[in-house]
């Protein structure tokens, strides 16, 4: 139990600084949201009405501190406010508008990524040295070294635009109204079909080489040799004794992978215009929308901490030296 309760208020004091930076960070953007939003009425906005504006959207100019603490009660009253951009939305609103499509998109990618590349890993380090390793291996260490923009790009114009093969944008036919067909859920896998594709395209090498790494270094050890000499099978031996240890440093980076998906993919989302948290992100920043992007960041800080704090629970699980410990 001292080990949970050291873990926990770990967590919790991070959060907090974690909160601290989002609080700051909006407000050291140059810019106001007011501003923006008016900057075609040439800066003609009469005093009067700029201040009433301000104080309807809650931008009124108070001291830091107090800021600060109105800030604190927002975040554990679950108040964000209302969105500027989106007006009279609450941010809340507009987050969980969004919020299912960074699930399904990210989520899924982060998956297949996760498995394709463990087991992609595992075989490779099992026969290394083999003709599978030496065209896996390679592969995936320069896929890994592309950035995601230009794989997503990339992937537009082939797919989306040269061939058109895909929909390049939305995450269903706008023609179309939500609901509980057939034609609609196959309209969103279509249309999701290629941003997941090339989010796990991203993320499967970081994951092969991993446990790759992970499972040579296994190979060796007296558990797997004994294993051996006991004479079970090579299908045994690979799962129960290699990749079970193997895998608790990928269970870190999946751990990780999962928190983010609540921050969306931004640059997928961007890409490809799909409605996701990633895309709300961007749009937020771009329009100043402070309260959208405090409460966006909040929720990734959240899903980050909680994923990470999980996975030290599963480590226990999953290693008995923990467990003894």
């Amino acid at each position: 139990m001292s080990f949970i309760f050291r873990r926990i208020m770990f967590y919790i004091v991070a959060f907090l600084v974690a909160a601290t930076i989002n609080f700051l960070l909006p407000r050291l953007m140059p810019g106001n949201p007011i501003d923006i939003m008016f900057a075609s009425a040439g800066n003609t906005l009469p005093p009067e009405a700029r201040k009433a504006l301000a104080e309807t959207l809650g931008l009124v100019e108070r001291p830091l501190i107090e800021e600060y603490f109105i800030y604190l009660k927002s975040i554990f009253s679950w108040d964000f406010g209302v969105s500027l951009q989106k007006y009279p939305l609450s941010v809340l609103d507009v987050l969980m508008q969004a919020l299912p499509w960074t699930l399904f998109l990210a989520g899924t990618s982060v998956l297949i990524s996760f498995c394709l590349g463990s087991v992609l890993g595992i075989f490779a380090a099992w026969r290394r040295g083999g003709g599978f390793d030496s065209t896996v291996s390679p592969t995936a260490l320069a896929v890994q070294s592309i950035p995601a923009l230009v794989i997503a790009i990339t992937a537009l114009y082939v797919f989306g635009i040269a061939l058109e093969w895909l929909p390049i944008s939305y995450a269903y036919n706008p023609a179309l109204d939500p609901g509980f067909t057939w034609e609609y859920f196959s309209s969103v896998g279509y249309h999701a079909l290629m941003p997941i594709t090339t989010l796990a395209f991203v993320s499967i090498g970081g994951y092969l080489i991993t446990m790759r790494n992970n499972m040579i270094g296994q190979l060796g050890e007296e558990h797997v040799v004994m294993g051996h000499a006991k004479g079970l099978t090579d299908a045994r031996v690979r799962y129960n004794y290699a990749a079970r240890n193997a895998l608790l440093p990928s269970m870190t980076a999946f751990a990780l992978s999962l928190g983010s998906v609540m921050g969306g993919s931004l640059i997928t989302e961007i890409v490809f215009n799909y409605p996701g948290l990633g895309n709300i992100l961007y749009q937020g920043i771009i329009a100043r929308d402070y309260p959208v992007i405090q409460g966006q960041l909040i929720i990734m800080t959240i899903a980050m901490l909680t994923a990470n704090l999980m996975i030290d629970f599963i480590y226990i699980f999953l290693d008995p030296r923990l467990r003894k410990a």
